[in-house]
């Protein structure tokens, strides 16, 4: 495609996005604050209008693969792209995310965290920080449902090696459940910070759950060897290098 159409069409598309969010927002505000349920409604019908569209107007397909997740588990995913986020909410039944603390004060998103049941995390003193991000995921997991956590704490391009923190292993330690490793690609299609978007199969892939109680440096490596290991056999699986001749052109 034309290089100028597909950055226009990327534009209009991101423009979009965010006009829809604030519609939503503004419109399912009330009933989100009467109820969970509202929230939760309001989020899982955006994320689908939100992949319907990116399949309609930028011919980006999305596919979620693997056993998803209905208990109460940790699931640790690869985090690539706004889209990525998306897919995992609109899949299983009770996400709650482990956020950066500066998301609480974005519009909308900020709110819908909150009615959702997210947990914030300051980035600061990382024992303090910790310490609090276990107390306050006891404190929501009074009602049962997934916890998503990033174990490399932000959003990391394709290819690019982040380490892995330790939060996902004091929660692993603490919580006592399964842990859900989840593989994505979605950032060849929906770059982090950029406008142009690609077309293609993104894929965000629940694999096979690990057990707990297995010892926090054993874990830490099997969790990281999983999970880098298939998002980039996704990565070569939807056609890195058509993708990398989509975005020089």
């Amino acid at each position: 495609m034309n290089s100028i159409l597909r950055w226009s069409i990327s534009l209009i598309f991101q423009f979009q996005v965010y006009a829809v969010m604030a519609i939503f927002g503004i419109i399912f505000a009330p009933y989100a604050l009467m109820t969970h349920k509202g929230a939760i409604i309001a989020c899982r019908l955006y994320c689908v209008w939100v992949l319907w569209t990116a399949r309609w107007i930028l011919g980006l397909q999305s596919e979620i693969r693997g056993n998803i997740p209905t208990g109460e588990v940790i699931i640790a995913a690869k985090h690539q792209s706004f889209l990525d986020i998306l897919m995992i909410f609109n899949a299983v039944p009770r996400a709650k995310f482990i956020m950066k603390r500066e998301l609480l004060w974005t519009p909308f998103i900020g709110f819908y965290a909150k009615r959702l049941g997210c947990i914030p995390v300051n980035r600061g003193k990382k024992g303090v920080a910790i310490a609090k991000m276990v107390k306050d995921v006891a404190l929501e997991f009074s009602e049962p449902g997934q916890l998503v956590i990033y174990p490399q704490g932000t959003r990391v391009a394709p290819k690019t090696y982040k380490p892995y923190k330790v939060g996902i292993s004091i929660l692993y330690e603490e919580l006592g459940q399964p842990c859900i490793p989840v593989a994505t690609n979605a950032g060849l299609f929906w770059p982090k910070n950029k406008i142009r978007m690609n077309s293609g199969l993104a894929i965000v892939e629940f694999l096979d759950p690990i057990a707990p109680n297995l010892p926090r440096k054993n874990f830490m490596s099997k969790l990281e060897q999983i999970v880098e290991t298939r998002s980039n056999e996704l990565i070569h699986e939807t056609g890195l290098s058509q993708t990398a001749h989509n975005l020089r052109h």
